[in-house]
């Protein structure tokens, strides 16, 4: 899976927005991964919604990953899930999505990066690395540590927390993540233009890291 832009929705920041639509525009806008996440729909709700969102990131062969819920990624044949610390250990989570499904866990520190990726995870989603407004309470880590769990681990890294089109250049290029997660910054306004941009700036980062790569050798 290629976790480069990875696009998390939030429906609070679409106002009048649709959010099919929105997640079809940033597809072509360039995400390579999306997560849906629902915070506030009842389960039978985030059903429906989750099935309306795959038909859309199957149509563009866009992974979908389902936040938080195994039971709803199942249900409707998501190609992953996402858990947190407070959800279901990755462990368990693994062994109920099976082999095929990709796992992704949220982290905070080495500690529990390396347990992450013992325990059967994909990915690691590392954060808050800036202060963002979809969890304006949670404390944020800082850019040494976010690099510390990228040297600790063998599996793909993607940061998130605040992340935009302004601060993600640096970003990538002192912790060497494999890819930002965007959330506000992707679903605010002109969601589209918002991809193209962001996209941009990630592009940048992978020739300037190929052209140093060229020039180490």
């Amino acid at each position: 899976m290629n976790v480069k832009f990875y696009g998390i929705t939030d429906r609070s920041y679409l106002k009048d927005q649709n959010l099919i639509d929105a997640i079809e525009k940033a597809i072509k806008g360039g995400i390579t991964v999306l997560q849906l996440r629902e915070k506030e729909l009842n389960s039978r709700d985030f059903y429906y919604q989750a099935l309306k969102v795959k038909e859309v990131t199957d149509h563009y062969s866009i992974p979908l990953i389902v936040n938080d819920r195994v039971d709803i990624a199942l249900a409707v044949g998501a190609d992953g899930v996402h858990v947190g610390q407070e959800d279901l250990p990755t462990k368990i989570a693994r062994k109920i999505i099976g082999k095929e499904k990709i796992l992704g866990v949220s982290v905070e520190n080495v500690e529990q990066a390396i347990q992450a990726q013992k325990d059967g995870a994909d990915y690691l989603g590392v954060g808050p690395v800036f202060p963002s407004p979809t969890k304006p309470e949670a404390k944020t880590i800082s850019i040494a540590e976010v690099k510390k769990i990228k040297e600790s681990v063998n599996i793909p890294v993607v940061a998130i927390g605040g992340i935009t089109a302004e601060n993600l250049y640096d970003l990538m290029r002192e912790t060497n993540v494999d890819g930002v997660a965007v959330i506000s910054a992707l679903f605010s306004g002109d969601v589209e233009e918002n991809a193209i941009r962001i996209r941009k700036v990630i592009e940048k980062v992978e020739i300037v890291n190929e052209r140093s790569q060229k020039d180490g050798k």
